[in-house]
């Protein structure tokens, strides 16, 4: 109870707590802080589910969110949101049972080297005492709560409390009554989440020529909530002082006033967006977009690049072209701005080009998008953004759906928050993370495949209790979509299916259906309003299923950039530059 309690002063708001024995004592006192009112409380038992749902709850609200498991194999389970909170530079504190000293070693029962399992991604790891957690005082478990916390901040990932606990583990009534008379629980004496103060650094270094053109790149934002302000505030002023255009992944965290946007640059990119004369400076903000287009036409563009990371200290830089700054936008920003000699004429020129540029992508997308006719997934992703409610957060899981966002829905770019867990790139987790965004923020949408959606079906159990409001638009196109649109779809279609695509026969509606979701199917984009304005009004976890053919589909792709290429190139009247 004391270390929990503890946490929960530091700013702990909520728990994950998976089923076990030798965690009772962690489990009696979550039960106990949220009966209280003092700890948000929810139980589930896949550590696998449980933890990737912890881990969308830090993603919305910016703090750490605790789970809590048994021994054992409970612990490995951990191990794939731990990499992936890891990647994303997410807070997540994990909390395991252990056995005592005594019984390692010997063949005693569900007892591990469960110390090792997340080593290699944690931002640290601690345990408590070898022969039980009470040995601890008062003021070592206040340190130790204090350490994990702050650890948890200063560079946000994953932390590893081990917690050995002898018997007895399961205390009568009276006993449990009189260890929480003992603690003052009645007045809530949490601290403002604030990420600790970093060392001194040097300060950041400008190396630009502002009278002459530029280009930011936007990629995900890896910083933590509260931070989010000032950097946005801070990246509108970048722009506007610079003149340079803007090129933004959807997971950035930009203004939805930010001046000098360019919202097509995927269709553009490598070759159709207009040549600098003097060729292009480079600021990179945050690790890259998933786009290959992209990294091609910045490889293009050559060294001498900045990447200003938000207190990330290991390189994002997978090109090897720029120099990296850790200090966070806000802080390089404040320390240069002030003697740049700024003159957005010179870039004047290049951005009016781009706009234009990007103004003809739209127009082509308009024309051959309608709104109408069987689902592809290009106009799917094109009719969503005007449909969905204004500001309504959603969710794009890895692989097809956060690509085609980028790609097809660009007019929404910056209207709304918009999550995908690109750390490490995986389609592992995707509902039960969904479910972790919704039970923070309140009504969310995601957009998954088929085969991410079953890979992780344990997190319907997550919608069953306590249902988030979450709408899945499900868009099944019987198997791994996103191989279509690789080099290996030349492969023969019955060998693609059986090692790359791999369609399961499974009913998703059914499936939604024995864990009381209640779930549609959709066959016409006419009739995607009102199937939108149904799921939204369930205002608890609900599916919308769309088929689709994932080949028909990579072709519409290749084609809408074909067309595109060619209708910018006939509005210049000549050849397109890289």
């Amino acid at each position: 109870m004391g270390l929990l309690l503890c946490l929960q002063r530091q700013g702990l708001e909520r728990v994950v707590l998976c089923p076990g024995s030798r965690s009772a004592p962690l489990a009696l006192a979550a039960g106990g802080l949220a009966e209280r009112g003092l700890l948000t409380l929810t139980t589930a038992i896949d550590e696998r589910s449980s933890a990737f749902h912890a881990l969308g709850m830090a993603a919305a609200s910016g703090r750490a969110v605790a789970v809590i498991t048994t021994s054992g194999t409970a612990v490995a389970n951990l191990l794939p949101a731990a990499v992936e909170a890891d990647r994303s530079a997410l807070p997540l504190l994990l909390l395991t049972a252990d056995r005592p000293q005594r019984l390692k070693n010997c063949g005693a029962n569900q007892t591990v080297n469960q110390e090792d399992f997340l080593a290699s991604v944690c931002r640290a790891f601690t345990t408590g005492p070898l022969d039980g957690l009470h040995r601890l005082s008062q003021t070592q478990l206040q340190a130790l709560a204090n350490q994990a916390w702050e650890q948890t901040l200063q560079h946000p990932g994953p932390v590893h409390l081990n917690l050995p606990f002898d018997e007895p583990l399961h205390p009568s009534s009276d006993d449990q009554q009189q260890a929480w008379s003992g603690w003052d629980c009645a007045v809530n004496q949490q601290r403002q989440l604030r990420r600790p103060p970093a060392s001194a650094a040097t300060r950041p270094s400008d190396g630009f020529d502002w009278s002459r053109p530029g280009v930011v790149v936007a990629g995900p934002w890896r910083g933590l909530e509260a931070d989010k302000p000032a950097y946005q505030q801070a990246l509108r002023a970048l722009a506007e002082c610079s003149g340079w255009p803007v090129l933004a992944d959807q997971l950035a965290a930009i203004p939805a006033d930010l001046p000098h946007l360019i919202r097509h640059w995927e269709l553009l990119l490598p070759q159709c967006l207009p040549a600098a004369e003097a060729g292009l400076q480079v600021l990179r903000l945050g690790p890259l977009p998933a786009s290959r287009r992209l990294e091609s036409w910045l490889r293009s563009l050559g060294s001498g690049q900045l990447l200003i990371s938000e207190a990330e200290p290991r390189c994002l830089d997978p090109l090897g072209l720029s120099r990296q700054c850790s200090s966070g936008l806000v802080a390089w920003w404040n320390a240069i701005s002030t003697d740049a000699c700024f003159s957005r004429s010179g870039s004047r020129a290049l951005l009016t080009a781009w706009a234009e540029a990007d103004a003809q992508v739209q127009r082509v997308l308009d024309q051959h998008l309608p709104a109408a006719g069987g689902v592809s997934e290009p106009a799917l992703m094109k009719a969503l953004p005007e449909l969905l409610p204004q500001g309504m957060p959603l969710m794009l899981a890895a692989s097809s759906p956060v690509r085609d966002w980028q790609t097809f829905a660009a007019a929404d770019l910056g209207s709304r928050r918009c999550f995908s867990f690109r750390g490490a790139s995986g389609i592992d987790g995707t509902l039960s993370l969904a479910l972790g965004l919704a039970r923070v923020q309140g009504p969310t949408v995601l957009i998954c495949g088929d085969l991410a959606l079953q890979h992780d079906s344990n997190g319907w159990l997550l919608a069953s209790e306590a249902s988030p409001p979450l709408l899945v638009l499900l868009i099944d196109n019987a198997g791994g979509g996103i191989f279509a649109q690789l080099p290996i779809a030349s492969v023969a279609s019955n060998a693609l299916d059986q090692l790359f695509a791999m369609p399961q026969r499974h009913d998703p509606l059914a499936l939604a259906a024995a864990h009381a979701v209640p779930a549609r199917q959709l066959t016409r984009l006419e009739d995607l309003p009102s199937a939108l304005e149904w799921g939204l009004a369930q205002q608890r976890t609900a599916l919308l299923r769309v088929c689709t053919d994932r080949s028909a589909d990579a072709e519409l792709r290749r084609q809408l950039r074909e067309i595109t290429a060619a209708a910018l190139l006939q509005s210049r009247g000549g050849t397109t530059e890289a």
